[in-house]
């Protein structure tokens, strides 16, 4: 038995497929850890999902940026941008059952030594400390309120974590960090400007895994979303998100020795 841990799909289903045949992923037998944006501006989301769904015993995954705006976009809620492809699987016959399911899907998880969240966390967070917080989200969403909790989950603001926030401030942040988070001020504040290669970020911000005194860093995290990172691997990060979507790759790692798999991609967009 083996867990592998993959990144952003994002609709690359024959890309997906192409990788699990290459590590011969067996899911009788072995376990997938998927860091979210499983659905969106590649061909196929629906196909994702559709496997996904089907192989749920054999699958741990997170939620990302692009799976909640595919839950919002079902709803009526957000709005499309340049690129997308979710309406084939808004449109589908079995489109809201899978929708259903995803929306049930956690935020956050952990074990094998690890924890998993698509785009990362703060510093002042544990890993225990920000499993309840991704609770609290999952709750709302999984809850019979969601409809309210999707209308007036996006947006900017706040961008300072305290504990005295509450309500949809407080749901907001969360899912922001964990989902948007790329860069933060020196401060400690979240800045969800900046999208391009660290190289090239303002002085005045560092990567959120960079941030001085995190209270997380003695358990590794998995996380995607930041393609124009690239593979990042250090004793407590494993940033994955390969940039399949662009044309780069699609990765595995294997989380009991951290080797490596890849498979080249097509490519379905053009960076900028």
């Amino acid at each position: 038995m083996a867990t592998y841990a993959i990144g952003d799909i994002q609709g690359c289903y024959q890309d997906f497929m192409q990788l699990l045949d290459f590590i011969e992923f067996s899911p009788s037998r072995d376990q997938l850890w998927l860091a979210g944006d499983l659905v969106n501006r590649g061909p196929d989301s629906l196909s994702v999902l559709r496997w996904v769904f089907k192989h749920q015993d054999s699958v741990r995954m997170v939620l990302g940026n692009h799976d909640l705006s595919l839950l919002a976009l079902s709803e009526g809620y957000g709005k499309t941008s340049a690129g997308d492809t979710l309406a084939q699987v808004l449109d589908a016959a079995d489109g809201k059952v899978l929708i259903d399911w995803l929306r049930c899907q956690p935020l956050m998880v952990a074990g094998e030594g690890y924890a998993m969240v698509h785009a990362g966390l703060l510093p002042e967070w544990t890993i225990h400390r920000a499993l309840g917080l991704a609770e609290e989200v999952e709750h709302e969403l999984a809850g019979r309120n969601y409809r309210t909790f999707l209308a007036r989950l996006f947006g900017n603001k706040p961008t300072r974590w305290s504990d005295e926030l509450k309500g949809i401030d407080r749901l907001r942040l969360v899912v922001n960090v964990m989902t948007r988070m790329r860069l933060l001020t020196l401060d400690g504040e979240l800045d969800l400007s900046f999208k391009g290669e660290l190289a090239d970020a303002p002085p005045q911000l560092q990567a959120w895994f960079d941030a001085p005194n995190r209270r997380y860093a003695d358990t590794p995290l998995i996380v995607g979303h930041w393609s124009a990172l690239g593979l990042r691997l250090s004793p407590d990060l494993l940033a994955i998100d390969t940039g399949c979507l662009w044309g780069g790759s699609l990765t595995a790692v294997r989380l009991a020795d951290r080797k490596v798999f890849q498979r080249a991609c097509d490519g379905y967009r053009k960076i900028g």
